[in-house]
Formats: structure tokens, C-alpha cells, sequence
């Protein structure tokens, strides 16, 4: 989309919102990113061959050959660096891409991750054996050709499989000490090669300061952010109120690094349990316990009806539903408000991805006091 111009971008993912959205309520003007390039500080690419030597690139779509990439305007120019330094040393050291075919190589994917705010990066080598013969000897030569890069770490991969990561996986940290630092809403956080973490850190803010505001937090509420990977949206909630906040998330990586991130922010107020949301929302409601404001941030295929119907019984006063795909919000919108009872009050776009089709969009509903709602009222 980068030959599109920006307001006609825009308009374009202002529709798209409008066709999922616009029967529940208005939807609102998207808000813009303040930058339209440079701003991934996520950096994912596959390793191939060329010419007896190690390239980088991505997938043509909907097949697996590589079309080799050196550099991407979408891409923060400090990945692009790592990512570069990282290519060319690994290529020095001999180190060949994996052949899905055979079965055979080195190195199957290189993933970079980049905070502008504190000027540093981590650089995670995905193998196919964690054992690699000059990984440490790597991993110097990195740091010594970037200085920013604070971690090294290896993820080994010997799936038969196109995922990058797969289930279960673990970080061997081979340099340096396993995480980089960002700064979102006057906090920092750490974050590791596995965990989840916005990809455009100043629209980030935007997109939480929104979510936030449309919570309109009181000392008194009890808050659940449900999916809360590193615990963004439940820290920031958590300074800005003197509530009980409570995260959830499945992945054991990134509870550690949410209650990391809440020491190192000096927060007490904010707790961060392992578990499976749905599961953990089932027993919560048996042992009697409520919240008044729930937030929820799940992957593009959206929530479950086995999690919404857990949330549901919580009878929380307000949720806060933040999206990646107007498609599955719209149906989960359908479901909280049909079946929960519960009224559409805002729609906010937000674009955090410029010069691609995705949109982000942060919901605000509220529990109706007297039984369901019928459809557009």
C-alpha cells in the first residue's frame, strides 16, 4: 500500500471498520500514525541460500520461495541495521539456511527486535539445533558490530512446520541479558525475543491511552485484562488508578515478564496469574468473585464463545475489547451484545500498521441494567 497516499489509507480502513462495525454503533474517525515509515520495531525474516551464500527475505505469498529482502521502509532503521550485521556474520561463520526438503542446515529465521526510545535491540536466531557449534563466538561478533544489541538469544526449531516459533518453545540466551527495554506511557517495560509487545510503540500509547480512557477507571474497581501478554494495558491501568488490577495470560514467558515489569515500575496494585483465560474466568466466577471493568486484546481469529460466556458471568460493568480484525470483532460484538446483554458505546480505529490493510480498534460496551438488548438499540 505504499503507493497509496496516507488519507486515502486511511479512508480505505475507515470503511472496512465501518462495514463490520457500523451496525452496533458510529464508528469514529481512524487515528493516524505519526509515522508512516520506519516504524516496525519487529523484524521477522527467513533464511535461504543464494549463490553459496546466506540471504534473508520473505515468502512470495501463498508459496515458499524466498524473495530475498535487504533492507524495508517500513522497518525501524535499527533493526534494519541488526538484521543486516546479523546476515552478513552468520554467512562469515559458514552457517547454511534450513532446506525444509532435506531437512538440513543451520539457521531457519532471524527475528529482530528494536526500542527506539531506549536505542537498543535483541536479535533471536531460530536453529534447527540449539547447539550451535559458534553461537558464542556469533553472538560477540554481533554485539561487537552492534553495540545496541543487548541480547543474543537462540530458539531451536525442528518441526516440520512454516511457523517460526513453534508451540513451546524456549530462549537459550547465549549474549547479554535475555531482554531490551521500552518506554509506553511513562513506563518501561522489558521485553524477551517470545513475548508479545506492540510493533509502533508511539501509536501504541495512543491506542492504550484511548482504551483507557474509555474505562474511566475508578480507585474502586476491580479490573481484569484478559490476554494481557507483558502486562501493557495492566500496568498503565494500574498507575492511573488505585484499583485491583488482574492479568491473565497463557503464556508462562510472558507472565514472568509482566511481573517483572511491575517490580521495576514499583507497582503494587497489579497481579499476573498463568493460565488459560477462559478457565481461570470459569473459576473466578465459582469462587464468587466479579470485576467492574474487563479488558480483552486476543489474537486476529478474536475470543472464544467459551471465554466471552465466562466474561459474561463476571458481569462486568464495563468491557473494553481491543482488535486487530474488524471481522472477528464484529462478531464477538454480536455475541456480548445479543447474548450478554451489553451496548455498544464507542468505536475508536486506531492505525498502528500504515502502508498495510490491517486496523486496530478499541470498543467500549457497557452492561445494560435491565436484560438483553435488542438489536440496534
Amino acid at each position: 500500500m505504499l503507493d497509496l497516499r496516507y488519507c486515502d489509507e486511511l479512508e480505505e480502513k475507515r470503511l472496512e471498520a465501518e462495514h463490520y462495525l457500523s451496525r452496533f454503533s458510529k464508528v469514529a474517525e481512524v487515528v493516524p500514525s505519526e509515522r508512516i515509515l520506519a516504524y516496525r520495531c519487529k523484524v521477522q525474516s527467513v533464511c535461504g541460500m543464494e549463490k553459496g551464500h546466506l540471504v534473508t527475505g520473505i515468502y512470495r505469498r501463498g508459496t515458499h520461495t524466498l524473495i530475498p529482502v535487504r533492507s524495508c521502509p517500513l522497518e525501524d532503521v535499527l533493526a534494519t541495521q541488526a538484521l543486516s550485521a546479523v546476515r552478513q556474520l552468520a554467512d562469515k561463520a559458514g552457517l547454511k539456511a534450513w532446506d525444509e526438503d532435506r531437512g538440513t542446515g543451520d539457521i531457519r529465521h532471524i527475528l529482530v527486535r528494536s526500542s527506539s526510545y531506549y536505542q537498543e535491540a535483541l536479535v533471536v536466531l531460530v536453529v534447527a539445533d540449539e547447539n550451535l557449534r559458534c553461537a558464542p563466538d556469533l553472538a560477540a561478533a554481533i554485539h561487537q558490530r552492534c553495540p545496541f544489541v543487548k541480547s543474543v538469544s537462540l530458539v531451536e526449531n525442528r518441526e516440520k512446520t512454516s511457523m517460526v516459533i513453534p508451540p513451546g518453545a524456549r530462549e537459550k540466551v547465549i549474549y547479554g541479558r535475555g531482554y531490551i527495554l521500552d518506554r509506553l506511557c511513562g513506563l518501561d517495560f522489558r521485553i524477551s525475543g517470545l513475548s508479545f509487545f506492540q510493533i509502533n510503540p508511539p501509536q501504541a500509547e495512543k491506542l492504550y491511552s484511548i482504551a483507557i480512557d474509555m474505562a474511566g477507571l475508578r480507585n474502586d474497581d476491580v479490573v481484569i485484562d484478559a490476554y494481557c501478554g507483558t502486562g501493557t494495558i495492566a500496568l498503565i491501568a494500574a498507575t492511573l488508578a488505585s484499583c485491583h488490577v488482574i492479568g491473565i495470560e497463557s503464556n508462562p514467558d510472558a507472565v514472568r515478564m509482566a511481573r517483572e515489569n511491575a517490580r521495576a515500575n514499583h507497582i503494587e496494585n497489579a497481579e499476573f496469574i498463568c493460565a488459560d483465560a477462559s478457565r481461570k474466568l470459569k473459576e473466578m466466577e465459582k469462587e464468587g468473585k466479579k470485576c467492574s471493568v474487563l479488558f480483552l486484546d486476543p489474537p486476529r481469529s478474536g475470543s472464544s464463545q467459551q471465554f466471552l460466556a465466562a466474561a459474561g458471568r463476571m458481569k462486568p460493568d464495563r468491557i473494553i475489547y481491543v482488535s486487530c480484525n474488524p471481522q472477528t470483532l464484529g462478531r464477538d460484538l454480536r455475541y456480548i451484545h445479543h447474548q450478554l446483554g451489553y451496548k455498544v458505546r464507542a468505536i475508536q480505529p486506531v492505525d498502528l500498521f500504515p502502508a498495510s490493510v490491517h486496523i486496530e480498534t478499541v470498543v467500549m460496551l457497557e452492561r445494560a441494567l435491565r436484560g438483553k438488548l435488542s438489536a440496534g438499540h
